[in-house]
């Protein structure tokens, strides 16, 4: 509805009603039982409103549903809602002209081309526009014809009746105001037409009643749903910045809170567009997507009790600094001493009357030194993590382990102590046995502190679904041995786009990011081995999810060629 300059006249007494030149009238006929009836017909309607706004949770619906709310209880033509912004401007939100078939804003689709209505104009009010004129005069305006009225720039509304063949007449123009008194926005009918003949009239005292009466049950709404809105943002942001506190307490895991929940919702949607198993009953509602997607931001929240030695731990080896180095000194102490017994050989065969037997002590010397290398070389490979360590390279750790040397003050002991064996000697990736249970422990400080949180209602499951993600369908997981039927559908994703994150992620300290073939691959062996849920796994796959997300997240030397029918564990 053109209404860029569309603001007519103003009035500090709301309760009347502005002839052209500006003065007040007051309707003096009285009323017949037919406009009892309607009144009481229109009130009763009022009220079903004040219920409907209360209970609408969209913004965009709300606002339409303020503006439609009002044509009908005025019978007007048309109408414009506005909401105020940060810079003091009357931001457009929905427009409505149903005689010229005018639909912007709210759910249409459509966008609003008109740029927002200034309050201020060089620093003074702009009072030249009814919009305007209300919101900062806190009042309603009630123009019988803008083309009477004085005062106010009507060159938008003229040129708009020019190119459309409008006639804007009468204006009722309410300002809405929250609890702590401030303007929130501004209602704008037009044209109110006659119930019975539907010519336009002014709008009467009652109609004014009316729109200023839906106007405060409308701002009230409003006001809610932004408290409500800016409540979820800030719970969000706070979430969000635990999460990426977390990711910044390791460089190792850096972006993993973030992209599960990613990786998450893609799967969620996937499997709601499926049929597979189960997943034919999983009908989830946008607040169901938002449950999961908080759910996956907070998965890894007990991280905060993890220590860092242990969550950074980047080789086997590694507590404060990576001890290989320390093993290092002792294998130079080992070639120094094989060298300086060379020497002292040496010398005693050269005393002895006997320099043939020297070529047989360096040959032992290299062959001494060759070994040492070697050995110091293998110490070195098997500190970096990895899938698998076979128990013949175990023993070779506890032989390297039992040669003696001596130390710094002299005492002759074995070259590894017990704790470096051991550590060496973790079959895969970097933790020990205790270690993994430090970290595994991060899970059950993760349910302790999201069951002492207050969740509302929608989002009751999340405790649930966050502290689940590494239980296993077959009762094997952690940290209370879940089985697939105890487990909610939203924990089984999670659990699944922890696993493909983790073993795609390229910033993990003991092994390098994994292709796309491979992570499918070990995937599909977890499946074979109940460790993830099969329908879901089924979705990953039809579905291409894993597509969708390596778009996004996985370096182009990951995404390797993909043959489903190569998956262990994939049936089509």
């Amino acid at each position: 509805m053109g209404n860029t300059n569309m603001d007519y006249s103003s009035s500090k007494n709301g309760s009347h009603i502005l002839d052209g030149n500006g003065s007040s009238q007051h309707s003096a006929s009285e009323p017949n039982m037919h406009d009892v009836a309607n009144l009481l017909a229109r009130v009763d309607k009022l009220n079903q409103l004040g219920i409907a706004l209360s209970s609408e949770r969209d913004t965009h619906r709300l606002l339409e549903n303020i503006l439609l709310g009002a044509k009908d209880l005025t019978n007007a033509d048309a109408g414009t809602m506005y909401t105020k912004t940060a810079e003091n401007t009357l931001k457009f939100e929905i427009i409505r002209t149903d005689s010229l078939k005018i639909a912007m804003g709210g759910t249409t689709g459509v966008s609003i081309p008109y740029p927002a209505l200034p309050l201020y104009k060089d620093g003074q009010p702009n009072l030249q526009m009814i919009a305007a004129a209300a919101a900062l005069r806190d009042c309603t305006i009630n123009i019988p014809d803008a083309y009477e009225a004085e005062g106010f720039d009507f060159s938008g509304t003229r040129k708009f009746d020019q190119m459309t063949g409008y006639r804007s007449k009468s204006f009722l123009t309410v300002p809405l105001k929250n609890h702590e008194n401030e303007i929130i926005g501004v209602l704008q009918l037009i044209n109110a037409k006659d119930f019975n003949t539907g010519a336009i009239k002014s709008f009467s005292a009652a109609d004014q009643q009316l729109a200023e009466s839906l106007a405060s049950q409308a701002a009230i709404s409003m006001t809610n749903q932004r408290l409500i809105e800016n409540l979820k943002n800030l719970f969000e942001a706070f979430i969000q910045a635990i999460a990426n506190a977390i990711d910044d307490k390791s460089p190792y895991t850096g972006g993993h809170c973030e992209r599960v929940p990613v990786l998450s919702d893609m799967l969620a949607r996937a499997a709601a567009r499926s049929n597979v198993g189960d997943l034919k009953d999983y009908n989830p509602t946008e607040e169901d997507f938002y449950e999961l997607r908080i759910a996956a931001w907070m998965h890894d929240c007990g991280k905060v009790v993890t220590p860092e030695y242990v969550v950074d731990k980047a080789t086997k080896l590694e507590t404060i600094h990576d001890r290989i180095h320390t093993v290092d000194a002792r294998f130079e102490v080992l070639k120094r001493d094989a060298e300086i017994e060379f020497l002292k050989q040496k010398i005693a065969a050269l005393q002895q009357g006997d320099p043939g037997g020297i070529a047989a002590l360096e040959e032992t010397l290299q062959q001494n030194l060759a070994q040492i290398k070697s050995d110091q070389a293998f110490v070195r490979e098997c500190n970096i993590g990895g899938e698998f360590m076979s128990p013949e390279r175990q023993n070779r750790i506890k032989a390297i382990g039992m040669r003696q040397w001596v130390n710094g003050v002299g005492e002759q002991v074995n070259f590894l102590t017990d704790n470096e064996i051991e550590n060496l000697n973790i079959p895969k990736g970097t933790l020990t046995s205790e270690e993994r249970q430090v970290i595994n422990h991060h899970v059950v400080a993760t349910k302790n502190m999201l069951k002492k949180l207050p969740f509302p209602k929608h989002l009751s499951r999340v405790p649930e679904m966050a502290g689940s993600h590494h239980e296993m369908m077959n009762g094997k997981g952690y940290p209370d041995g879940l089985t697939r039927d105890q487990m909610s559908i939203g924990a089984r994703i999670m659990a699944i786009a922890d696993v493909f994150e983790a073993l795609t992620a390229n910033d993990r300290p003991y092994k390098p990011a994994k292709t796309l073939s491979e992570s499918l691959k070990i995937l599909g062996f977890m499946k074979k081995d109940q460790h993830v849920d099969p329908d879901l796994f089924k979705v990953f796959i039809d579905e291409k999810v894993y597509m969708e997300y390596a778009q996004t997240y996985l370096d182009p030397k990951q995404m390797d060629e993909v043959s489903p029918e190569k998956i262990p564990g994939y049936d089509p």
